[in-house]
């Protein structure tokens, strides 16, 4: 990161926004990487400096896109306002005689214990596939790949078991793109790989970062059941056209939370790129700096570009909900898929803008527009389309899902009563689904913080290889090797 202004007298080096070209950029005084306040000929102005399209300038402390954080909360507190009206109205009707004569008891007790026994399995497991994900990094790439067909082979089978030939013809098409994919981009493995292998390092060496995704993950499930209350209770009283207002509300919610972490974890990783030493433990300054400029300078902007994905998606949900009631069926496939087509373009884009609010603390728009013009000048628009890491991602979420199933299925059978608080006689079935559900949940929080790593070790890649090389030379040496293998034209000046 760099502060100040720097210029070219006899015969120094020459310098760029403060950055001496082919040099690593020295560290803030205090050694943080974030809103802090360096000396020396490193001085941090107090204005927002226009960026020069080849790296970015750290943004003064100021809150960005107040409005939209200013908006999130008062519509926190609206669906507060609505939960107490519905807890109010509830106790204030009661339940009849008759309602209480029939009331069942259940006991719940048993779930919750598999559950936890569940998760702290899922946790462990997780944990363990970190380690498992850096060494057979390759190994796991191609076998994601081979996993993509085989999903999509499984769909064509079943179609085809039961009838369904619309739904045959389409897993058989899935696979032979897919086997066509794998084909044309197997040069590109070790690309991936070495991204893998580099963000899971950054990972590993500040793991409260998983500490926040569990602890956000909770938040998630706290949000679900409040929503859940409040808007069935309201929907009572306000009826059927408030619906959209309620899943915009659901959406945003949601896309705050996983924006947040994945902020979060550029700041920790941008930080353990330029200054290891203020990133390598668990709870590192890095971790703590990072969540606090994410959660209060830069929650505006994640805000903002949360809000533009929830609409889609409430207008998704509402076309899926009204295609039931409407024969119009052709039509609302194609508003699907144009809606479909609106929220991937917009996620692409919040992918990259949120590393560079992570990095350097601009404003929703400025980022995504800085570093889709830093990606440009470096003629890397084709490299950061890749989805390899993503596809290892989700095989290894399922695979940790699976997994946490089987452990859930042998706790349910060495203790049989553990599901007869719900009067449920073969436990086995629903201890594996739980295993299932729950092992995937836990997976995939901590894979997309490798996720968010990966994200940012391209953006801090096309940056500052120079600072790469200083501070982590064997995994620069292993990046600058990869790239230019799946990439020579593109990487041809590293």
């Amino acid at each position: 990161m760099a502060f100040g202004i720097g210029g070219n007298k006899g015969s120094d080096p020459p310098v760029v926004q403060g950055v001496v070209i082919g040099e690593a950029v020295p560290p803030p005084a205090d050694g943080k990487w974030g809103n802090t306040e360096p000396s020396g000929d490193y001085v941090q102005e107090d204005y927002a400096r226009e960026f020069n399209g080849l790296k970015g300038e750290h943004q003064p402390k100021r809150f960005h896109d107040v409005f939209w954080g200013i908006l999130f909360v008062a519509h926190l507190g609206f669906m507060g306002y609505l939960l107490y009206e519905t807890l109010t109205n509830s106790f204030a009707n009661g339940d009849d005689e008759a309602d209480i004569a029939d009331y069942v008891e259940l006991d719940y007790s048993g779930v919750a214990i598999h559950t936890s026994v569940c998760a702290v399995s899922a946790i462990g497991i997780s944990m363990v596939s970190l380690g498992f994900l850096m060494r057979h990094a390759k190994e796991l790439v191609k076998m994601s790949l081979f996993f993509s067909v085989a999903m999509s082979l499984a769909v064509g089978v079943l179609g085809l078991l039961g009838g369904q030939i619309y739904m045959a013809v389409l897993g058989f098409i899935g696979a032979a793109l897919g086997a066509c994919y794998a084909w044309s981009i197997w040069s590109r493995i070790p690309f991936a790989a070495a991204n893998l292998n580099t963000a899971i390092t950054g990972v590993k060496a500040n793991m409260g970062l998983a500490v926040i995704a569990f602890f956000y993950l909770i938040v998630a499930f706290v949000w679900s059941v409040w929503w859940i209350a409040a808007a069935g209770g309201s929907l009572q009283y306000y009826g059927g056209w408030i619906v959209f207002l309620f899943l915009i509300s659901f959406y945003w919610v949601h896309q705050v939370i996983q924006n947040t972490v994945h902020v979060t974890s550029a700041g920790v990783i941008g930080t353990w790129w330029f200054v290891p030493s203020e990133a390598s433990r668990c709870c590192s300054p890095a971790v703590k700096d990072s969540f606090v400029r994410a959660t209060t300078f830069s929650f505006g902007s994640i805000c903002l570009g949360s809000l533009i994905v929830a609409i889609i998606q409430a207008l998704r949900a509402l076309n899926n909900m009204t295609k039931e009631q409407d024969e119009c069926n052709f039509l609302h496939c194609i508003i699907d898929c144009i809606l479909g087509c609106l929220e991937s373009i917009i996620e692409y884009f919040n992918k990259w803008a949120y590393v560079y609010v992570g990095l350097y603390g601009y404003s929703y728009i400025d980022a995504g527009k800085n570093v889709m013009r830093l990606f440009q000048n470096k003629g890397w628009t084709v490299l950061i389309t890749d989805s390899l890491v993503e596809n290892v991602l989700f095989m290894m979420a399922c695979g940790i899902g699976l997994i946490t199933g089987l452990i859930g299925y042998v706790y349910a059978k060495l203790d049989e009563d553990v599901f007869a608080g719900l009067y449920i006689e073969d436990a086995g079935v629903p201890g594996f689904l739980i295993g299932l559900f729950v092992g995937f949940l836990m997976g995939s929080v901590l894979l997309s913080v490798v996720e968010s790593a990966v994200n940012t070790v391209i953006v801090c890649f096309a940056e500052s290889p120079g600072e790469f090389q200083t501070n982590h030379p064997m995994l620069s040496r292993e990046m600058r090797a990869a790239w230019k293998e799946a990439w020579p034209s593109e990487c041809a000046e590293m």
